[in-house]
């Protein structure tokens, strides 16, 4: 078979398999997983200049599971280094029972994708990667209610912004090249002896990708994390559930593509008042249970400081 055949059927091979594998437009994640674990419901108190936070994640994954949680055929590597600098405001402005706040999220990512497709004439080899700023979230509205002791409950509504990276003809992107609109919600409850309970949901509502013409269906996610307050350190176990709860909707797409993936792991903060010490918090993650996307292994270390 001659190299213009031979690339020609790898790809339409190509684009029969990747939709089976892949939920959401490229299978990449539109908003990150596992951001929130001990105090998600705590919010940091009215100052002066504001809190800012750094977040840098890892994450890895060697397979793509399909729709029925099965290892795919198509072979794949990905791997996804980012670093996020977060700014909250909190203000004395209070709305009924709640502190108003506002705030912004501006990620740079590092990603690179390997895939291995298997053809009649054999494998197809196929890399991408994209180093850059990602997308842009604007958080223009914080509610932080305090309803009792040791209770704490905020909502915010996030507005994700396409100013990422993007290029059409990329395997992978830092941007996804559409709007999304992310409502949230999030508790953490202390009890007197210090075992707490915390968790957090989102939905996104994706656009449409005008190049493309491909929109993602919209996402929940749920991050937890249960454990013990010792002193200044918290110990427990964190982890987040991820459902795609409409299909994707693009020319010729056969099915929903809808996507899913659990994960758990170890998670352990540390926050001392008046040490002027930040508030930091670890955690690492395995998943499991994926469907149509990859699973992987995530590393995240988080801090802020409020000034």
């Amino acid at each position: 078979m001659n190299t213009t055949a031979r690339a020609l059927c790898a790809t339409t091979l190509l684009a029969a398999l990747l939709p089976a594998t892949h939920a959401v437009e490229n299978g990449a994640p539109i908003t990150p997983f596992g951001v929130f674990d001990f105090g998600a419901g705590m919010l940091p108190p009215p100052s002066e200049f504001g809190t800012v936070g750094v977040r840098a994640a890892v994450y890895r994954a060697d397979e793509l599971r399909d729709a029925n949680g099965d290892v795919s055929p198509v072979a794949a590597k990905l791997k996804v280094d980012s670093v996020g600098v977060a700014y909250i405001k909190m203000t004395d402005i209070t709305l009924g029972n709640a502190k108003f706040g506002w705030g912004a999220v501006l990620p740079v990512l590092n990603m690179r994708l390997n895939l291995t497709v298997p053809t009649p004439v054999g494998p197809l080899e196929l890399s991408g990667s994209n180093t850059a700023q990602g997308d842009l979230q604007l958080i223009p509205a914080i509610l932080q209610w305090t309803p009792s002791p040791g209770l704490y409950t905020n909502a915010q509504l996030i507005v994700q912004a396409p100013t990422g990276s993007y290029d059409q003809t990329r395997l992978i992107n830092a941007g996804t090249n559409h709007w999304t609109l992310v409502p949230s919600a999030a508790l953490t409850w202390i009890l007197p002896s210090g075992f707490e309970v915390s968790t957090s949901v989102q939905l996104n509502f994706n656009a449409r990708n005008k190049d493309t013409d491909y929109q993602s269906g919209t996402e929940y996610q749920q991050e937890f994390a249960i454990g013990q307050h010792v002193g200044p350190w918290t110990f427990g176990v964190g982890g987040y559930v991820y459902r795609q709860i409409s299909d994707d909707k693009a020319p010729g797409l056969a099915n929903g593509n809808r996507a899913r993936v659990n994960a758990i792991g170890p998670v352990v903060s540390f926050f001392e008042l008046g040490s002027g010490l930040p508030l930091v918090w670890v955690h690492g993650y395995k998943e499991f249970g994926a469907r149509n996307r990859s699973q992987g292994e995530q590393l995240t270390v988080r801090a802020a400081w409020t000034f």
